[in-house]
């Protein structure tokens, strides 16, 4: 099994620093990063903010870290990332932050601890690209965004 570095950046002022990130569930495929503030952070409707993790990564060469939105402060929310997912380099050795936008009516008070966005740990693939004259024809061909209807 492949493993994760993982380096605590931030403790903040709180006697308690973090938990390491982890998975909530035996199959859970994200792992879950928490808000590494020492004051609540508002996001208004509409407003986007950066919020750290207080952890950097050391992801295997051949993977990436997928940040993406916590779907259950989406739905109740509106609480959800600006570039979802955002991507991790495996040689990115900097803090993780997420990028939040609130898409709801009514302000997001966001605490320390608190649960902000997942993070997926996915294989990679890197290829050559060879500029060719033509592609390979294929039964979809050219049909773009919306051409097999509804």
């Amino acid at each position: 099994m492949k493993r994760l570095g993982v380096r605590r950046l931030r403790t903040g002022s709180e006697p308690e620093p973090l938990p390491l990130p982890c998975y909530a569930t035996p199959s859970a495929a994200g792992m879950d990063l928490m808000a590494a503030i020492d004051e609540p952070i508002v996001v208004s409707p509409g407003e986007r903010r950066l919020v750290p993790t207080g952890f950097a990564f050391e992801i295997p060469d051949g993977f990436e870290g997928q940040i993406r939105p916590r779907s259950g402060r989406a739905l109740r929310e509106g609480l959800t990332l600006v570039n979802s997912p955002g991507t991790i380099d495996s040689d990115y050795r900097g803090e993780i932050s997420a990028i939040v936008i609130n898409l709801g009516q009514d302000d997001i008070t966001i605490k320390r601890g608190e649960r902000i966005a997942q993070m997926v740990i996915s294989p990679v693939t890197q290829l050559d690209c060879t500029e060719l004259e033509q592609l390979s024809t294929t039964e979809r061909g050219v049909g773009g965004f919306g051409h097999t209807g509804r």
